[in-house]
């Protein structure tokens, strides 16, 4: 037991100091002029040049470990989020048998599935969602009215053989989902789910920081009787949408019924705008709880088919959306909770008047770890073979806000850090003392909405 405690206890010591850049896989990468689906797309071209993806094949990237920091924070919002509404989390199967896709016929003329059989000849596909297996749970489940509402959620990757996959992870075949699948007793109390969840959906992009808008969409394949989609506004989206620049109202062109639409709260035109579909709500009914018998057991001991409710965050096209958004032409901005660190402290170049004073990096660096909001998102740009202007620079570039330079100011009896925040472009010169002051005053900054560590 005592060892067991000793291990655990390093482990967290570990996992609580400041990261070393060295340390870190980040191999930036120079950008083909020609490639024209790079240049128009912010996100994209970033990611690349800063190293944070790496192309595999069309539609297919790997993520490195700066990403992956994001994309976690990301993940623990996006539960956070789920945990309000009572959503509990599963981990469906990746593979789908081709009956389930038959009994919802969702396996017929689906030119999205990623299709294959196995040595036995049985035929599967790769989820591109997973009504089909929620449903067929819930079927054999045959759960009593007492269990409901069931709210269940995971957090996966996702699988569509895209016929033009562009605009990296905007738009790939292989992409990271969070969806969820819910079940009620009637209609109404399916609505209130529904309206939740939408609500849970909107608070989670304000968490963000990120303008989005609620509009009215098409069911498509996935059908139902109603849907919404939360879209993001930008000039590379492949959605079409009108919305009011008043009360937000909205919808999806593809449901337009005349050229000149108007809101019919406001009574003025709605404005047209490309936008990024970043989540998706439907109403589902009884779609596929009818083929799939899915009934529950009411307080009268008569089965009936459950009422359901699906809905999506592309967790990994939100990470994109989110830098096309926010960040300038050269530089990535994330949304604040979702950087991959919040500091990077830098010390003084090697061989430099100022390199005796490189143990002030660690000390300050060990010191701001203590403050919660800090733990774990600390890193030392420790390449001291890099100039201090370098360094700046390629921490701005990656999206880290706040940069400590211990430098020719930090030389003396009065040490002067200089605290840049890259994000508003301010600096400030704070001794030690200031400088703990300067980022506890900010624990606010992260009261109000949530502790993310990783």
């Amino acid at each position: 037991m005592q060892y067991t405690s000793r291990i655990l206890h390093s482990t967290i010591k570990n996992a609580r100091k400041p990261k070393l850049m060295s340390q870190i896989l980040c191999y930036p990468e120079a950008i083909p002029k020609e490639k024209s689906a790079v240049s128009s797309c912010k996100s994209l071209k970033l990611m690349l040049h800063r190293g944070l993806i790496k192309h595999v094949s069309p539609g297919i990237f790997s993520l490195m470990p700066l990403t992956l920091r994001s994309l976690k924070k990301l993940c623990d919002l996006i539960v956070m989020s789920m945990d309000k509404v009572n959503g509990q989390k599963v981990i469906f199967p990746t593979l789908i048998q081709d009956s389930l896709m038959k009994t919802s016929g969702r396996w017929e003329g689906n030119t999205n599935l990623f299709k294959l059989k196995d040595r036995h000849a049985s035929d599967y596909c790769l989820g591109p969602t997973h009504e089909e297996i929620a449903t067929s749970l819930m079927a054999k489940l045959r759960v009593t009215y007492k269990y409901l509402p069931l709210r269940l959620y995971q957090i996966s990757t996702k699988f569509r053989d895209e016929m033009n996959p562009k605009l990296g992870l905007l738009r790939g075949r292989e992409f990271l989902m969070k969806d969820m699948y819910t079940f009620d007793t009637n209609e109404e109390n399916s609505q209130i789910t529904y309206n939740a969840v939408c609500d849970a959906y909107s608070e989670f992009f304000q968490l963000l920081g990120i303008s989005h808008i609620k509009v009215k969409g098409s069911s498509g394949d996935i059908g139902g009787k109603k849907s919404h989609e939360f879209q993001l506004p930008s000039v590379i989206g492949e959605d079409e949408i009108y919305h009011c620049p008043k009360c937000k109202e909205g919808m999806n062109s593809e449901l337009l019924e005349k050229s000149e639409p108007v809101c019919s709260t406001c009574n003025i035109p709605l404005q047209k705008c490309a936008a990024i579909e970043v989540g998706h709500a439907f109403l589902l009914g009884t779609t596929y709880s009818d083929p799939f018998q899915a009934q529950y057991d009411t307080d009268k001991h008569v089965f009936r088919n459950l009422e359901m409710g699906c809905y999506g965050l592309g967790v990994s096209r939100i990470l994109a959306a989110s830098i096309e958004h926010l960040s300038t032409a050269d530089n990535i901005r994330w949304p604040f909770l979702i950087a991959p660190f919040y500091i990077s402290v830098i010390p003084p170049k090697k061989g430099s008047k100022e390199e005796s004073i490189a143990p002030l990096a660690d000390s300050i660096a060990e010191s701001l770890s203590k403050i919660d909001w800090l733990t774990s998102n600390i890193v030392i740009d420790d390449r001291t073979h890099f100039t201090i202007g370098k360094r700046v620079q390629e921490a701005s570039g990656i999206g880290i806000p706040y940069v400590i330079v211990v430098g020719k100011h930090a030389q003396g009896d009065t040490p002067k850090f200089e605290i840049i925040d890259t994000y508003s472009d301010q600096t400030h010169m704070l001794s030690l003392e200031d400088t703990l002051q300067f980022f506890m005053d900010r624990n606010s900054l992260l009261d109000s909405h949530c502790n993310i560590t990783t």
